[in-house]
Formats: structure tokens, C-alpha cells, sequence
């Protein structure tokens, strides 16, 4: 059982092995030193994989990247590099058709654990005509394969958990519904301090009151001295640090620092504007939300040409007009993709 020339119970030479290349890097249990540590994850560039061991170290699952990976099928069904829609579609066809088990993981695509396999989904990537990366409007599938050990929990195994950013956020299993434009209030941005009601600064209390009210559908947060889970109610209430907080209604999340050193608590410092249900945000007459990725992208790549301005990346792409700290962004809609914003203070490290 394995994928393409991998077994899983294989250590990591064999992997190596039968990769036929050495790892571009490799995370170690508790580090990143492989002489202290046994191997968790190693990442091959060439062949757009990465793999995952458990205890020993034996391989236990494979992710398979959705843009660079080999192609991979299960019988006659392609599970790589394809339409959301199409490719769960398929694989729950196939899974009827044994029969065995399928459900929806935790982005809503389909997942077969007597199989081994889930889908994963990520924004799709193109070449503009300079021959540089940019962003298409559609979302395509990756992989994860897994034996035995994980197959029923594969997304809680703990290196698949801390693989990527991404698998660490909020999970999105849809549905996707796309606000119209007409519908969304209007807001103006002013970089490096704010956007529409909100400004850089506020308590958590005071973003709430800047969005009529509206308490946040979901908090993220830490008690600065507790033992267990930061999720754990653990200390006095006026000891919980806010990090962030998602406001269904109005279609933000507010991203919070703790200024210890003030004793001001938890003060706003980038707000995330999400691309289905969002305000309209206008940068400078650019219109940055619920938009086609490429669209905005390319507004974007005129305006810092028309001024002469340096272009900034960040990750997955996300571009941003000189030190404006305006992020344009892409969030999944079904099949397809949306334009999303964030707004940061000065200085912020921007990770996507």
C-alpha cells in the first residue's frame, strides 16, 4: 500500500531511495536539527511532495502538491490537479461503487479512510506572459494518502497538523455563497491606519462597537501563564489575550497584539476583509473584494507601474503596493476564487 514508488512503513532513506533524489528539507520532532531529533516531514521539491513518518520513523502519509505533484488515480479516477467539484464527485462515485465509507473532511471534499485517501484544494497558480507565478481564478485539488495508522483521522495526526499555515486556520467546508457587489456596504481604506470603522489601535470592545455591536462569531485567544491548552479556561478573564476574532456579519476577522509593555491589552493590528461576505473595500479606486483574483492582480501590477512603486509578494502571492501594508488576497469560492483583502500596521510581518 503506498503511492506511486512509496510504501508507507518506509524510513526515510528508503523514501530518499526510491524518490531517487535527498529531501529539500526535513522537520525533526521538536526542531529542526536531524542529528537530535527523529524526521516528522521532509518535503521533495522535485517531485512536488511531502512525506510524513510516524513513530520509528516510518512513513506514514503523503501529501501531494496541487500545482507541481505527479498525477496520481485511484482506478480510473484522477485525484490530482483537478475541479473541486469533479474530482469528489468521482472519488465518492468510486467509494459507492466497493463499497466503503466516504465522507466530507474538514474543507468538504471528499475522503475515503478505508482507502486512504482525502482531498485537499488550494488556489490555482498560472504564468503571466514575463513567464512569473501568478494567480488564476479557480481552486484545484491535491492529495493525502495515508495508511492504516491515520487513515481515520489523517488531518489530526500531528505533523500533518503542523504542516502548513493553512491546515492550522479556521476550516472552510463551505457552503460558498458570494455576496453581490450591490449588497456589500462600501468602505475607503486609509493604509497604515485603518479601514472603513475600524482603526489600528482599538480593543477588542471597541472594534465590536465600530461594527454596530456585532459580537464576534469566533474568538481566538491565550492565557498568558496557562499549563495546558491556550483554549483552556485557565486564569482570571482579565488574563485572556484576544489574537482574533471573526465577525460573521460583517465579513472581517480583527488579528489583535497584546502591548504588554503599555498595559493597554489586545490592540488591533490587521484586519483580514474575506472575499465572499466582506465590505467592499476601495484602495486609491481600486475596488479589492469579491472580485476575480487575476482582475485585482492586475489593477494592482498597473497601479505600482503608473507610480513607480515597488511591488511586494507575500505568501500564496498575495501582492501589495509599495509599504501601503494593503494585501490583496484570494479566498475559495466553490470551484472557483474571490478577491480578499488585509490591512496591516506598519512593520507587521505579513505571512499570508
Amino acid at each position: 500500500m503506498g503511492v506511486g514508488p512509496l510504501r508507507f512503513g518506509m524510513d526515510p532513506q528508503q523514501v530518499q531511495d526510491a524518490l531517487g533524489e535527498k529531501c529539500s528539507f526535513a522537520q525533526c520532532e521538536g526542531g529542526w536539527n536531524p542529528d537530535a531529533r527523529r524526521v516528522v516531514r521532509e518535503h521533495y521539491r522535485g517531485p512536488g511532495l511531502t512525506a510524513f513518518y510516524g513513530p520509528g520513523p516510518r512513513l506514514a502519509a503523503v501529501a501531494i502538491n496541487e500545482m507541481d505533484g505527479p498525477l496520481v488515480s485511484l482506478g480510473e479516477v484522477e485525484l490530482v490537479a483537478r475541479a473541486p467539484s469533479a474530482a469528489s464527485a468521482d472519488l465518492r462515485r468510486l467509494a459507492e461503487e466497493k463499497p466503503v465509507k466516504v465522507r466530507a473532511n474538514r474543507y468538504g471534499e471528499a475522503e475515503v479512510p478505508a482507502l486512504g485517501v482525502s482531498l485537499d484544494v488550494a488556489q490555482e497558480l498560472g504564468l503571466d506572459p514575463a513567464g512569473c507565478a501568478q494567480r488564476r481564478d479557480t481552486v484545484i485539488t491535491g492529495l493525502l494518502a495515508t495508511g492504516p495508522e491515520w487513515a481515520e483521522d489523517l488531518w489530526s495526526a500531528e505533523p500533518v497538523a503542523d504542516w502548513s499555515g493553512r491546515h492550522k486556520e479556521r476550516a472552510d467546508p463551505g457552503p460558498w455563497p458570494v455576496t453581490p457587489d450591490k449588497d456589500r456596504p462600501r468602505w475607503q481604506c486609509t493604509p497604515l491606519e485603518g479601514v472603513g470603522p475600524l482603526r489600528f489601535g482599538m480593543s477588542p470592545q471597541q472594534v465590536s462597537a465600530a461594527l454596530d455591536g456585532e459580537a464576534p462569531t469566533e474568538s481566538w485567544g491565550h492565557h498568558p501563564f496557562s499549563v495546558g491548552s491556550p483554549w483552556e479556561d485557565q486564569g482570571a478573564a482579565e488574563d485572556w489575550h484576544v489574537s482574533k476574532e471573526y465577525y460573521a456579519r460583517a465579513g472581517v476577522s480583527a488579528h489583535y497584539l497584546y502591548a504588554s509593555q503599555t498595559r493597554r491589552g489586545s490592540a488591533l493590528v490587521r484586519v483580514s476583509v474575506h472575499g465572499r461576505t466582506g465590505p467592499q473595500v476601495i484602495f486609491d479606486g481600486i475596488e479589492l473584494i469579491g472580485r476575480k483574483p487575476s482582475a485585482v492582480d492586475a489593477d494592482i501590477n498597473r497601479y505600482v507601474r503608473e507610480r513607480d512603486l515597488n511591488l511586494r509578494t507575500g505568501g500564496k502571492l498575495d501582492l501589495s503596493p509599495g509599504y501601503s501594508e494593503v494585501w490583496a488576497r484570494a479566498e475559495r469560492a466553490g470551484d472557483a476564487s474571490v478577491s480578499a483583502a488585509c490591512f496591516c500596521v506598519k512593520d507587521l510581518e505579513y505571512r499570508g
